[in-house]
């Protein structure tokens, strides 16, 4: 029979592509993959053809018996047919690198898995050993796609010349920026990608157990990583012998309770102990004492899930892609008040303006942009006058600004960014972790603050105290949750003055 793929991801279940997959079934052998990322289409269907893959979309459970009847599975015209998938130009124009897998095979395939790159990098790190395995990555200029941007090798590097004994990796998937959605999708769609990643962290550093701190927002993407897990060990990917090695490596899974401050990665390995989820003071680093005091790496999926391509394709391919001290590609998530939103996987250098208009394609709603904001919570709010900045880190952090995870969320001109500086202080109330004094009362006092502005009261003298509350949390906070608040208060502040300036009714709050 004719193969139509479906996807599972969790943007295409909210939309009905279970019942298109069961609509479908009889009529077709139904492959359920992950998400291409273009969530304007959801759910996307694609039916194999002699050409290549034809994808159609929107899809509803309604829609199929007019598509079948048309000629679905041959790849026949309907309005719903968008064409050879990878000649879409969302897609087409993407460096797919990370997720070139995602969307493509059936995640719990390991097979499907191998039959499209996947264990090459593995392979070569079993061939090369630890040390070439640690210079690769450090030549390649892989940073930390979890935010900071750190670089990968000198972190692998340092775990590995720490002496001998336990040793752990720990994957940070508490992806809890607001419009990102990367890891989520990746572990959903090509969970083995993640898991062969690790597994070469393992090898390369001396540790022989790992684990992945996932939120507990992603029921699908846990169940979906378990049962990779599974595969994975079945297949002598795991365990007291990796693909024959004498090597051993293995992976568990833990579930987050939903705090925000746990993406940060010391309060992340505080739970992972069984205690209460607060940011510790450094030194000692994590690669030095984390966790249970030994010496761990704590990368990001996307970061994991980059390694395999670098190991199997070489440094120097990878390091070719990419702006500045900004190497490889970011997968950029286009959220919020946005015409085509979705996951776009790019080289860095792409300017801000180009992400939101031309890839975009600008608002929803149809009215102009005002503000965007990079980084989640804590990224600041850039204006169209700034459109002209590079998507790297070095750029951003030059204009106060923070990449972060990657989360692009654009609003139009009826945003209210007085309501917006609020809404960031008022979030870092509910998410401190309450163990440094500026994060956890500075947040608190800033949102009165701001209250009182929207309100009229004093608005001079509040401004200037805010401005001075925001500098002590910026230098004075235990870790980024307090100490990054102030980027979208401040960015609000410089950039659109005026909205602090009108009387406002806190009625409408």
């Amino acid at each position: 029979m004719t193969r139509v793929f479906v996807p599972r991801d969790a943007a295409a279940l909210a939309l009905g592509a279970d019942a298109v997959a069961k609509a479908l079934d009889g009529h077709a052998t139904v492959v359920r993959t992950g998400s291409r990322g273009m969530f304007w289409l959801e759910p996307m269907i694609e039916v194999e053809t002699e050409a290549g893959r034809i994808a159609y979309g929107p899809v509803s459970a309604a829609d199929v018996p007019g598509l079948l009847a048309a000629g679905l599975l041959t790849g026949a015209a309907h309005a719903l047919r968008q064409g050879l998938t990878q000649e879409i130009p969302f897609l087409a124009r993407q460096t797919r690198v990370t997720f070139t897998r995602c969307g493509a095979v059936d995640p719990l395939s390991i097979e499907d898995y191998e039959a499209h790159g996947g264990l090459g990098g593995l392979r070569k790190a079993l061939e090369i050993g630890p040390a070439a395995t640690i210079e690769t990555v450090l030549k390649s200029g892989l940073r930390g796609r979890g935010g900071a941007g750190f670089p990968t090798g000198i972190k692998w590097k340092t775990v590995a010349d720490t002496p001998d004994g336990q040793k752990y990796i720990v994957c940070n998937a508490d992806e809890g920026d607001s419009g990102t959605y990367a890891d989520r999708m990746l572990m959903e769609g090509d969970p083995f990608g993640l898991i062969e990643g690790m597994v070469i962290a393992g090898l390369a550093v001396g540790a022989t157990k790992g684990f992945v701190y996932t939120r507990s927002e992603y029921p699908h993407a846990i169940a979906t990583f378990d049962a990779a897990l599974a595969e994975a060990r079945k297949a002598g990917l795991l365990g007291p012998d990796v693909m024959g090695s004498g090597r051993a490596f293995d992976i568990a899974q833990r579930v987050g309770a939903g705090a925000y401050v746990c993406g940060e990665e010391t309060a992340l390995l505080e739970s992972l102990e069984g205690r209460r989820g607060q940011v510790r003071a450094k030194p000692p680093l994590p690669a030095h004492q984390g966790l249970f005091a030994r010496p761990t790496v704590v990368n990001n999926v996307i970061t994991l899930a980059t390694v395999p391509m670098i190991l199997r394709d070489g440094a120097e391919t990878y390091q070719m892609i990419g702006f500045g001290r900004s190497r490889g590609t970011m997968p950029i998530q286009l959220a919020g008040n946005v015409r085509f939103g979705g996951l776009f996987e790019a080289g860095f250098g792409v300017t801000l303006g180009d992400i939101v208009n031309d890839i975009g394609g600008g608002t929803r709603s149809g009215r102009p942009v005002r503000a965007v904001q990079v980084g989640g919570p804590l990224g600041a709010y850039f204006p169209p006058s700034l459109f002209d900045t590079p998507f790297d880190y070095e750029a951003f952090a030059a204009k106060d600004g923070l990449i972060g995870h990657g989360g692009v969320v654009v609003f139009d001109d009826t945003v209210d960014m007085a309501r917006q500086a609020r809404f960031a202080m008022e979030f870092c109330a509910a998410e401190s972790c309450g163990k440094c004094t500026p994060c956890r009362i500075g947040s608190v006092r800033g949102m009165e603050t701001v209250e009182k502005i929207i309100a009229g009261i004093q608005v001079d003298a509040n401004l200037e105290l805010l401005r001075d509350l925001c500098h002590t949390m910026k230098f004075g906070s235990l870790c980024a949750l307090g100490g990054f608040i102030p980027y979208p208060v401040m960015s609000a502040l410089t950039y659109y003055p005026e909205d602090f300036r009108r009387p406002h009714a806190m009625a409408a709050e």
